[in-house]
């Protein structure tokens, strides 16, 4: 359990992130790629990176990542430093300046839970050069694994943050809605953690920071010194809600030619849903979803794909042309 103690100041300074932060959504991704289950919903993005990434650099970064950030207890901060609420440029430039007291420091504690190759000697003595390297080993990263997804999770972030903000109506409102995530016990956030920790405010504010590969529980940066922040999972299904609600506003024709029920579920199913999720999307049954995926599966507008007890519904290219999603 993290205990996030607030102070006098602290909620107004409280706010949800704006942008994407992309060194977060790098270091999360590494751990998609390589873990069992991803879960059904980045299984479209999975397939994509496995048909058409570049596999030398996205192995080459998963390796690299795996390492300076493992799962695990601790990786070190400087690799996700604050000025990622600028964007990847600010956060690389802030990488490759990084003190070197600190890079010692922080390699010094990774050191402690884990051994550490090599190659990171240089990098833990604050070598010009090897920061340089790895600020290039970073962005070709990010270029293969991320910026082509750029508009998907752009929107999944922005949905999240405007959800959050529009059903609450003060911060102590927004931090209770964070609820199963994290628990509002005034004045504490208590927040899902690996392990047991205790961080204070002091006046700072709490920036909390969505994120689209992030799973199951939030990550908070390990130096409390650092200015406070939490980044968590972003609810997907508040995605495909958004999505509906602009798919019905374009459906007049295809409900003419489908049905309205079957227009809804083919709109419904965004970049992936199973039967389940679909029937909770729609409010109808899951038999009755059922009946209508089969048929839109039959005319080719959808593909349908077992995953352990579930079934993940997708649409085909024709699918998507037809709501104009191409």
């Amino acid at each position: 359990m993290l205990r996030i103690h607030f102070s006098d100041g602290d909620l107004e300074r409280t706010q949800v992130a704006e942008r994407v932060d992309p060194l977060w959504e790098m270091v999360f991704s590494w751990l998609r790629l390589t873990e069992l289950d991803s879960g059904l919903l980045l299984q479209p993005w999975l397939r994509d990176i496995r048909r058409n990434g570049d596999r030398q650099v996205i192995t080459s970064g998963v390796r690299m990542l795996s390492v300076l950030a493992p799962l695990g207890p601790y990786f070190p901060d400087f690799l996700t430093p604050p000025e990622g609420a600028q964007g990847l440029g600010s956060a690389l430039a802030a990488i490759r300046s990084t003190p070197r007291h600190r890079l010692r420091e922080e390699f010094g504690r990774l050191e402690d839970v884990r051994p550490v190759p090599e190659w990171t000697r240089p990098l833990a003595a604050g070598d010009g050069e090897s920061l340089l390297e790895l600020s290039e080993a970073l962005t070709r990263y990010h270029r293969a694994v991320v910026e082509p997804y750029t508009e998907l999770i752009e929107e999944a972030v922005e949905t999240d943050r405007v959800h959050r903000n529009g059903l609450a109506c003060t911060v102590e409102g927004l931090l209770r809605g964070m609820w199963p995530l994290m628990n509002w016990r005034a004045p504490v956030l208590e927040v899902q953690y690996a392990y047991d920790r205790d961080l204070h405010l002091g006046g700072r504010g709490l920036r909390l920071v969505p994120s689209y590969f992030c799973r199951r529980t939030p990550v908070a940066f390990a130096d409390p010194g650092l200015p406070p922040t939490v980044v968590y999972p972003l609810h997907h299904d508040w995605t495909w809600q958004r999505q509906l609600a602009s798919g019905r506003r374009e459906q007049g024709a295809l409900a003419a030619l489908l049905g309205n029920t079957r227009s809804a579920v083919l709109a419904a199913v965004g970049a992936g849903a199973t039967t389940t999720e679909l029937a909770e999307r729609l409010g109808a049954s899951p038999s009755s979803v059922s009946r209508h995926t089969t048929v839109l599966r039959e005319a080719g507008l959808l593909t349908t794909e077992r995953q352990g007890l579930s079934v993940l519904h997708q649409r085909t290219l024709l699918g998507s042309a037809l709501l104009g999603k191409n």
